[in-house]
């Protein structure tokens, strides 16, 4: 039984982090593919000492304090003189421009409120996963034509639109009429409801910012760095960047309280199965007592006897390491098969798991801490038996 508890509890360790991480990373990859890894803003200006100057040793350093008292202008000023600045940073793989603004869509019989992002097509490629998320239509379709949208398919469904159509776009400096060249989905429902993809010229000429107003969307070949970068290029620039970890921060705390809380009630099979082997050596010292004895008299040592239950809390614990990571293994890839259609904060037809190295080291340490306590408690009481005190009570 302890070892079936061994076995059970490596394999469930195994296939509920491979769950909660899965979803997390897929999580994390969605967001990357939709608002990248850093976003550069509203520029400010130091008002109230925002900004100080300290020297030492000849050298000059810059320190950046609480922004509240800051005056920010509105998107960015001189988005190419940013650009080149940016391109001194090895660590961001793509920028692109993007001018955002609210309009009205027109669809014919209904109208919607929608969130407009103005784009250059291959820019934002670079930046996210817009090629992968159309589901009809295409891309060329769109790049050849400055009077075309990409629509968001929740949007194309409420409005009862298809490829094709013709809708009108309300508000700023008066009314576009653009043809739906695709239709995206990204999987996270306030996207695909609100956001619409045009031509960043058009969308300058129609909402009146030709000059300025714009953001700058960042992909990086290692996102997990974006926090560092992100303080590295407010610094430097006066702009307030934010990186995606301070943006979805609510969300990555929720995967890891997940992680964390199903971690604790799996351990818990590990600690019974722990119990039950410090039970069963715990009643086997005591039956075997006089065994024991014996043994001592014939001159084993201390340590020869811990060895014994010692060696066999090992030999239950390398099976049922064994056993729970092939169980774990096929376990996890059954569970990825199984369809299940999610949409929300992401898009997905099935179970989505991931397959990491350190989920098998975590149970497999968390087995031996428990196995260990629990053998080597009995091996430590066997090896305490004094022989002549025990033949002695038995003759």
């Amino acid at each position: 039984m302890s070892l079936f508890g061994i076995t059970l509890g490596i394999a469930f360790f195994v296939i509920t982090q491979a769950q909660t991480s899965g979803f997390e990373a897929f999580f994390i990859r969605t967001i990357l593919g939709t608002n990248g890894a850093i976003r550069i803003s509203d520029s400010f200006q130091d008002m109230h000492g925002t900004v100080r100057s300290s020297s030492k040793e000849g050298k000059t350093r810059f320190f950046f304090h609480s922004r509240e008292g800051a005056r920010y202008t509105e998107g960015i000023e001189n988005t190419e003189l940013l650009r080149n600045a940016l391109l001194h940073f090895p660590e961001i793989s793509g920028i692109s421009e993007v001018l955002e603004g609210n309009a009205i869509l027109n669809g014919g019989s209904r109208s919607q409120t929608i969130q407009m992002h103005g784009i250059v097509l291959d820019d934002h490629i670079m930046v996210s996963d817009v090629e992968n998320q159309i589901i009809q239509g295409s891309l060329s379709a769109f790049e050849s034509d400055s009077m075309t949208i990409l629509l968001g398919n929740r949007i194309a469904q409420r409005l009862m639109l298809k490829l094709g159509d013709r809708v009108t776009i309300e508000g700023g400096t008066g009314n576009l009429q653009l043809r739906i060249a695709g239709l995206f989905e990204t999987g996270v429902s306030q996207i695909d409801k609100n956001r619409a993809y045009v031509h960043l010229s058009t969308s300058k000429a129609f909402l009146g910012k030709r000059f300025s107003g714009s953001i700058f969307q960042l992909s990086m070949f290692e996102p997990e760095k974006a926090p560092e970068i992100s303080a590295q290029i407010q610094e430097t620039t006066g702009h307030r960047v934010v990186s995606w970890q301070e943006r979805e921060q609510v969300w990555l705390d929720v995967f890891k309280a997940l992680r964390i809380s199903s971690a604790i009630t799996v351990s818990s099979i590990l600690l019974l199965s722990g119990l039950g082997i410090f039970n069963v050596f715990a009643i086997m010292v005591m039956e075997k007592t006089r065994d024991i004895a014996i043994l001592r008299s014939m001159g084993f040592k201390p340590s020869d006897i811990s060895a014994v239950f010692l060696w066999q809390g090992a030999i239950i614990l390398v099976i049922g390491i064994f056993l729970g990571s092939c169980v774990g293994i096929l376990s996890t890839y059954g569970i990825s098969k199984i369809p299940l259609r999610i949409r929300g904060i992401f898009s997905t037809e099935s179970f989505v798991v991931n397959w990491d190295l350190s989920h098998y080291l975590w149970a497999i340490l968390i087995a031996v801490l428990f196995v260990s306590i629990a053998s080597w408690i009995p091996a430590r009481r066997a090896a305490k038996i004094e022989p002549a005190k025990i033949i002695r009570e038995t003759v």
